[in-house]
């Protein structure tokens, strides 16, 4: 659904929003670390939505309550970290007891000229949903309350020719901590996120089964992510941490499984096989399927006849 622009407020600059927010102007133009343990935050425009053009990280630290995650809802009581890429919509929370821990902002600007500027797109927890936050527990969560700190510290230090660079690579470090963190958690969740294994590919096995795809055409890693009630990211990134696979290599093995089935039917040709499988072109099919088994349909069929 395409948003419409008088329904949010549109921030460009951190200055136009901490000024917005009546905070104390960014002592960097294009980096802004807000300790809510400093400030008190007006909630004027509490249930508005703003979208930021730069990154947002929020780190609660001492978050606690019922959050959704995957099939069920969990209680969190460790602190955690939510991220944000810059051209996304979140709405002001009339809730006073969330404006706590620290938020960092911080411009895609910052990060021209530098690795970083390609490299911070492989982070695919900026495309996470809120309720995929990442959880820490208490080691965890002092690390990263050091490394809030420290860009503090850099940010109250007078500028100068290394600032830029500091504070380019203490994010990068930041990053890199919650990278870590992020792959625990899929770790840990395990029970969690296997029942989410488990549920995407009895979803993928009805998919292909009963003429569904016909009708439908080929599953996609966003259907998927969708039905299961995840983020397309955030479900590819746990997929790959925990079987090596992303969600397309997923529909993938349930095709070439269900063509296997579907090919040792002698009454149905290739191209009646691929269309019950959801593609529009025959030739595709026929190319996929050697891409993973080796073998052509027909080869396969030989095979077939051959044991």
């Amino acid at each position: 659904m395409k948003l419409d622009p008088n329904q949010f407020l549109i921030f460009n600059t951190l200055a136009n929003l901490l000024q917005r927010l009546r905070l104390p102007a960014p002592q960097h133009p294009l980096v802004a670390l807000v300790d809510y343990q400093k400030v008190d935050v007006p909630l004027d425009d509490a249930g508005k939505c703003f979208l930021l053009h730069f990154y947002k990280i929020a780190f609660k630290t001492t978050f606690k309550g019922m959050v959704s995650y995957g099939p069920g809802r969990y209680d969190f009581q460790e602190g955690g970290l939510a991220f944000l890429a810059p051209n996304q919509v979140v709405k002001m929370s009339a809730n006073k007891e969330e404006y706590e821990g620290y938020v960092l902002y911080f411009h895609p600007d910052l990060l021209t000229g530098y690795p970083l500027a390609n490299s911070i797109l492989r982070y695919g927890f900026f495309s996470y949903a809120v309720d995929e936050a990442l959880y820490l527990s208490e080691n965890e969560k002092q690390i990263i309350a050091l490394l809030f700190e420290a860009i503090a510290r850099e940010l109250d230090h007078r500028t100068d020719t290394f600032s830029h660079d500091i504070l380019v690579s203490q994010i990068e470090l930041l990053l890199h901590h919650s990278n870590r963190f992020y792959h625990r958690q899929f770790l840990t969740r395990k029970l969690v996120n296997h029942d989410l294994i488990d549920r995407m590919q009895s979803y993928l096995s009805h998919r292909f089964s009963n003429q569904t795809a016909l009708l439908t055409g080929l599953p996609s890693p966003k259907e998927v992510a969708e039905q299961l009630r995840v983020s397309p990211r955030y479900l590819s990134d746990m997929l790959r941490t925990l079987t090596g696979k992303t969600t397309q290599q997923h529909i993938h093995l349930q095709l070439i499984k269900k063509a296997k089935e579907l090919l040792a039917t002698p009454a149905l040709t290739t191209a009646e096989v691929a269309y019950q499988l959801g593609f529009e072109h025959p030739q595709s099919f026929n190319k996929l399927f050697k891409q993973k088994t080796a073998l052509s349909p027909a080869e396969f069929r030989q095979a077939l006849a051959n044991q």
